[in-house]
């Protein structure tokens, strides 16, 4: 797995000018995050459907699997959950304060500043990978892209278990604890078809209504998905 700065997603060619306007986005959206830091985990304690999803994918991988944790923010609660069951986890975030924060959380993971769009299959594969509420942060054809690249990096098998917020809007700037970030949002039918076309059956699903322990947030309905590689597997 090859990993740039945040933003550097111009895979190899000199930055025109969309690439520096992409840079730049995905740049500032670093920097709310570097400012929200733990206080993410302040609005959002309760994350009962990241931890069930994560329970059953730990039945369906062998022991010590490798798992990539993007957008592992805090570390809280996926990677702690990941290396207390074994897994060598990889925690991939845009924001250097969050990867920080994650390292005090979960000394035993490998850290690792980067941006999901710039994955690349050169490495071994991962067993599994985690994206909770990241993808979210994306344009929504960037998610196709995504996806994709989440694919390329997986084993033959490999699970991988999302989670977004319903919706239907595309890269719209929102206040969320007092930042100014990007985000989209996808209806469940339309999730689901997009990781079907993505090489990815769905095996799990749960939606829930959740309420932030903040008025600095709104409550929203969380979809959470758990996949396997479905072109790979038999």
């Amino acid at each position: 797995m090859v990993i740039g700065n945040p933003g550097s997603a111009a895979r190899g060619n000199p930055a025109g000018e969309a690439d520096r306007a992409w840079i730049e986005r995905e740049q500032d959206q670093a920097r709310a995050w570097e400012a929200i830091g733990a206080r993410y985990d302040e609005a959002f304690p309760h994350k009962d459907g990241q931890l069930a999803m994560v329970r059953t994918m730990l039945e369906l991988m062998p022991p010590g699997a490798r798992v990539l944790d993007i957008g592992s923010g805090t570390g809280l609660p996926t990677a702690r959950q990941l290396t207390a069951a074994g897994c060598r986890v990889t925690c991939l975030d845009i924001s250097p304060r969050m990867l920080g924060i994650a390292e005090q959380n979960v000394p035993e993971a490998e850290f690792v500043l980067g941006d999901v769009m710039d994955l690349s299959a050169d490495g071994p594969g991962f067993e599994a990978v985690t994206a909770f509420f990241v993808l979210l942060h994306l344009p929504r054809e960037k998610v196709r892209t995504a996806l994709g690249l989440i694919g390329e990096v997986l084993v033959p098998g490999g699970w991988f278990a999302v989670a977004m917020v319903e919706g239907d809007v595309d890269d719209v700037p929102i206040t969320f604890l007092d930042s100014r970030i990007r985000v989209t949002g996808i209806l469940r039918d339309d999730l689901r078809t997009l990781l079907s076309e993505s090489g990815f059956a769905v095996e799990h699903e749960r939606v829930l209504s959740y309420a932030p322990e903040t008025s600095s947030a709104k409550p929203e309905i969380q979809m959470f998905f758990l996949c396997h590689k479905a072109d790979e597997r038999s």
